[in-house]
């Protein structure tokens, strides 16, 4: 590899360095404030089990410091919650020096629709998937089986869960930036529908637990967001074309 050839490449591992390190500081001060409310929002995360089950019932433990682990990762999560829209401007920064002039005036709206997104994906599975799909699972208990929910399986569940929501829910800022990139167009969005509801199945299949209710659950709002990402395409392109007229108007005169 020439020397001209090395310097851009590590410019962008140093820019990646200082976006990563700025980021795990964030996290690291929103654990710190999230695990002064551990408990409570261990809590408010199971609610959603305990709430169906059994009267008397309640999560266990196997290890002695599962508990404490969990209470960790609790707060870790929620800290990466927290600085969601931090994480996301140092996203927009180490992408940004790859984008015209005039397409970096769309970090504010990145931001603030990437973190609305993510967190609306993450309270539809909350509020909405868990109740129902916890509901099927807790079913299979009759007089002969009793559910013993551990926290360490729930924990890992419910997290899995919250995340492939919220990252699903971010398909229209995908959409919206590759349709202005121009790598996708609305065109090949409406083409690819029957393939994209395919795919659509399959990621439900594999991201959610295997109970056809939660992967409806999560194809049917993917499907959705589907169609609202080839709106979005368009007025992305609309909006570039116009710009493009605009542009070879002052060119022309």
């Amino acid at each position: 590899m020439k020397d001209e050839e090395k310097q851009p490449f590590l410019s962008h591992l140093e820019e990646l360095r200082k976006r990563l390190i700025t980021c795990a500081i964030a996290v690291g001060v929103g654990f710190v404030i999230s695990y002064i409310f551990a408990e409570r929002l261990f809590q408010i995360l199971v609610t959603p089990l305990t709430r169906i089950m059994p009267e008397g019932d309640r999560l266990i433990f196997t290890n002695l410091p599962e508990m404490f682990l969990t209470y960790l990762k609790t707060a870790f999560i929620c800290g990466i919650l927290l600085t969601a829209p931090v994480i996301f401007y140092q996203l927009w920064l180490f992408i940004a020096p790859g984008l015209y002039q005039k397409e970096k005036k769309f970090a504010v709206p990145f931001v603030v629709f990437s973190t609305i997104l993510f967190v609306g994906g993450s309270l539809f599975g909350y509020f909405v998937v868990f109740p129902f799909g916890f509901k099927f699972f807790l079913g299979f208990a009759n007089e002969y089986i009793q559910a013993l929910p551990s926290v360490k399986q729930y924990f890992s569940f419910a997290i899995k869960l919250l995340f492939a929501f919220g990252i699903v829910f971010e398909l229209p800022v995908v959409a919206f930036f590759l349709s202005k990139m121009g790598i996708v167009t609305p065109e090949f969005q409406k083409k690819k529908r029957k393939s994209a509801l395919l795919l659509t199945f399959v990621l439900a299949a594999i991201l959610t637990p295997p109970d056809v209710i939660t992967q409806l659950m999560m194809a049917g709002p993917l499907i959705l967001l589907y169609e609202i990402g080839i709106f979005v395409a368009r007025m992305a392109r609309r909006k570039k074309d116009t710009e493009q007229e605009t542009t070879d108007e002052v060119v022309e005169g």
